[in-house]
């Protein structure tokens, strides 16, 4: 007779996972040997995991991840010069609590994007902030903000985050605004939180790409040297995978 009720008000109470276990008790008899406390501790559980859950889709909303990326489907088999265990290291995430950095380079379709999003993936499960940016783009929202009184609040958000992925590094000349801008981010996060890049420069040709000798020297020094380096190589992924599917279907049609 209170059961109804009893789910009713849990939902009023904001605990829709916890009413949903109780009317899953209702339905399974076989509960109904476990003693109060057990069933209670079902129900906590579910809650809990329920809020971890939606805590989870949130963390990963506003990362922004580029791609679906995980820890686990990393292809090790790809020869592209990735060392599994130090990535397997990274997955551990103590660089992030020592507010390090990880720089991935090498050339287009070799995985950097997605190395660096399943890095993000598996931050955001661990329950920390996560944010991912191209940097081209992110150069102009920050030159946009300026004009309309938001620059200061974006860096504010750009220094919370625990894990910023800042994709495309080097991949359009910077602007003399773009290089200060860039500056601020970066000093902003220096020690105090971690942050991933990935490029297609090799680092000894980021301080050419950044085109000024103070402002390079103030960059760099606060990203690259506490930072891990992976520098991966060999063919587009993509490559390989559109002729392994032309192979396929090659083999059908014969």
């Amino acid at each position: 007779m209170l059961t109804h009720p009893t789910s009713e008000r849990l939902r009023a109470l904001g605990l829709v996972a916890m009413a949903q276990a109780l009317e899953e008790q209702r339905r399974q008899p076989d509960l109904d040997g476990l003693g109060f406390e057990e069933r209670l501790a079902l129900l906590v559980e579910h809650e809990a995991t329920g809020r971890e859950d939606r805590r989870m889709r949130a963390r990963l909303k506003f990362a922004g991840l580029r791609q679906s990326a995980c820890i686990e489907d990393v292809d090790w088999r790809a020869a592209r010069g990735l060392d599994r265990a130090m990535f397997q290291r990274l997955a551990s995430g103590d660089w992030i609590d020592r507010h390090q950095g990880v720089l991935l380079t090498g050339p287009t379709g070799v995985g950097k994007t997605w190395l660096a999003c399943a890095l993000g993936h598996k931050a955001c499960r661990d329950g920390r902030s996560v944010l991912y940016q191209r940097l081209p783009r992110l150069l102009e929202a920050l030159a946009l903000a300026k004009g309309d009184g938001r620059y200061a609040r974006m860096l504010k958000g750009l220094a919370r985050v625990q894990v910023l992925l800042l994709d495309d590094w080097g991949l359009t000349p910077l602007t003399a605004e773009g290089r200060r801008d860039l500056l601020e981010v970066i000093d902003d996060r220096h020690g105090r939180a971690a942050t991933v890049v990935t490029s297609q420069l090799p680092v000894p040709s980021w301080h050419e790409w950044i085109a000024d000798p103070t402002l390079g020297d103030a960059i760099l020094d606060r990203l690259v040297h506490n930072a891990h380096r992976i520098e991966l190589k060999g063919e587009s992924m993509r490559r390989r995978a559109a002729r392994r599917a032309v192979a396929v279907d090659a083999e059908g049609e014969s």
